[in-house]
């Protein structure tokens, strides 16, 4: 496994993930059930009367999931996913059961830190598609990654 430091990583580097996830009814429910218990992720006639016209994930069920894939990526930064937040997040499209996802995604932007010499800011734009190549979350975000530390002569 490769880790990245800030310098190893410039724009454009694409970083592609190592799994996927199959979503289920289940899954659906269930996270809905205690995060986001809206009707149309809870029950499939409910769903199939609603904006979606059938059941649809949570889109914080899909940004945990995004989490996990993201995680299961090329992308290794050393000392792990640290977020400081998010500029953009989309779900252009439901996540549906049988829906099968996987994540791709490109460095936008590469900085030193202004108050912390040891590390830098990274830009990085995640796009989550489902089995059929469509697009059902993106974001772009901003990660804390460290500075290769320096190795004493």
């Amino acid at each position: 496994m490769t880790l990245y430091y800030l310098e190893d990583l410039l724009p454009g580097q694409r970083f592609f993930g190592n799994s996927r996830i199959l979503i289920d009814a289940d899954r659906i429910k269930a996270f809905a059930s205690e995060f986001d218990p809206q009707p149309f992720h809870l029950d499939e006639e409910a769903a199939n009367s609603s904006v979606f016209q059938g059941l649809a994930a949570s889109g914080w069920h899909t940004a945990a999931m995004v989490m996990r894939l993201i995680w299961d990526s090329e992308f290794k930064p050393a000392g792990g996913i640290v977020g400081v937040g998010l500029d953009e997040l989309r779900w252009p499209r439901p996540v549906r059961p049988g829906d099968e996802l996987r994540v791709e995604s490109e460095i936008l932007e590469v900085r030193p830190s202004k108050s912390n010499p040891s590390q830098g800011l990274v830009k990085l734009r995640t796009t989550t598609l489902n089995q059929y190549d469509e697009v059902v979350q993106l974001h772009v975000g901003t990660l804390v990654v460290p500075k290769r530390p320096e190795t004493p002569n």
